[in-house]
């Protein structure tokens, strides 16, 4: 019988090239899980505006705008924290395709432009975040897969059976002297955090699914389930990076964002749940509302006919525009009446009354003339 060790993977080995040859086109394999991880959260983000019933193609305007932003504060956010890299050369902080995108340097790009574009549109912002929160996650997963072509972002020695194998020249000088005498295998930090993000795509869909958080909840939840992952990963990870006292700056960014997001949902959680506000009406202007209130009881009710229907008889409650002819000697004034909304005139006109046809005397308070205000 077979010992159960030689069913088992020895080491996770690192793939030989990062780039797709094709003649005169080189595609890195890096930038093409990046724009595979992009494409997945649109077409995610388009599935799920669906099943909110909202317009699918606000992913699209979204992806235009967001997208790029996103690139352009990833991008700000690493060579801002890991700055050393680029003191000799800075012209090398443009050399996106060699990897160095920082994650929380995307997302907070990612959500000024959104907010632009949700003002623009005058969309929920809150709504779209929750949206978006869950698809994050997903993209993320497949982005990180890019850093394996690269040889990047690994951890601590370890012995384990899922260790990842290093080419020399891309081990930190620490440990060189360690990989000349044995081989050596590292902790796949980029694979952990793939399947963290997986675990917490699918824990945030359930969640999403009950309908109980308030809106805007659902992305403070993303944040919260992706700093608590991204600070014990980033605890193991070993390549370069810039400090503060003595201790990695993602990891006191992470924590940052860790807090704010609980302070967030613990602040907030008296807020409606969502199924709560997306079952309220839509809102009502005030001409529509003033139709719809009832009327007081010291309001005169209108003569209606009981036979009209309920819009026929809004229309009838508006006011009565009266104009009065000139009057005449043998017949007095005539008057008649138009409804203004339903536009339709009296078809004979009526006769004064004998009180309307004798002039009033006007009382000697009524006479005298009113000083102006």
């Amino acid at each position: 019988m077979l010992p159960l060790s030689d069913f088992m993977i020895a080491s996770i080995p690192s793939p030989s090239t990062d780039v797709i040859d094709l003649g005169p086109l080189e595609i890195r394999l890096y930038g093409l899980f990046i724009a595979l991880g992009v494409v997945a959260v649109v077409l995610m983000v388009r599935w799920r505006l669906t099943q909110r019933s909202l317009d699918p193609d606000i992913s699209v305007i979204l992806a235009w705008i967001v997208v790029p932003a996103g690139l352009v504060g990833a991008r700000i956010y690493h060579v801002i924290t890991d700055w050393k890299q680029y003191q000799d050369d800075w012209l090398d902080a443009f050399k996106i395709w060699e990897g160095g995108l920082g994650i929380p340097g995307a997302v907070i790009g990612g959500v000024l432009a959104g907010a632009a574009v949700c003002r623009h549109f005058k969309w929920n912002l809150s709504q779209q975040l929750d949206i978006v929160a869950a698809a994050l996650p997903l993209g993320q997963a497949i982005g990180r897969l890019g850093n394996w072509f690269n040889q990047e972002l690994f951890g601590r020695p370890t012995d384990l059976p899922w260790g990842l194998e290093i080419d020399r020249e891309n081990i930190p000088p620490e440990y060189q002297a360690e990989a000349a005498r044995s081989d050596i295998t590292f902790h796949p930090t980029f694979l952990y955090e793939a399947l963290w993000n997986l675990g917490l795509m699918g824990v945030l869909l359930w969640v999403d699914s009950k309908r109980k958080l308030p809106t805007g909840h659902l992305f403070a939840c993303y944040v919260l389930g992706y700093a608590s992952g991204r600070i014990w990963i980033e605890l193991l990870r070993i390549d370069e990076a810039s400090k503060l006292l003595g201790v990695r700056v993602n990891v006191w960014v992470m924590s940052a964002l860790w807090l704010g997001a609980l302070a967030w949902l613990l602040l907030r959680r008296d807020r409606p749940s969502s199924d709560a506000t997306d079952s309220e009406p839509a809102h009502l202007d005030e001409d529509s509302a003033s139709d719809l209130k009832p009327a007081s009881d010291s309001e005169p009710a209108s003569d209606q006919d009981p036979g009209l229907d309920r819009e026929s008889a809004a229309q009838m409650s508006s006011r009565t525009v009266r104009a009065v002819e000139p009057q005449s000697a043998e017949t007095g004034p005539e008057v008649f009446d138009f409804e203004a909304d339903l536009g339709e005139a009296s078809d004979s006109p009526r006769q004064a009354s004998p009180e309307q046809n004798s002039p009033r005397q006007a009382s000697p308070e009524q006479s005298a003339p009113k000083p102006e205000q």
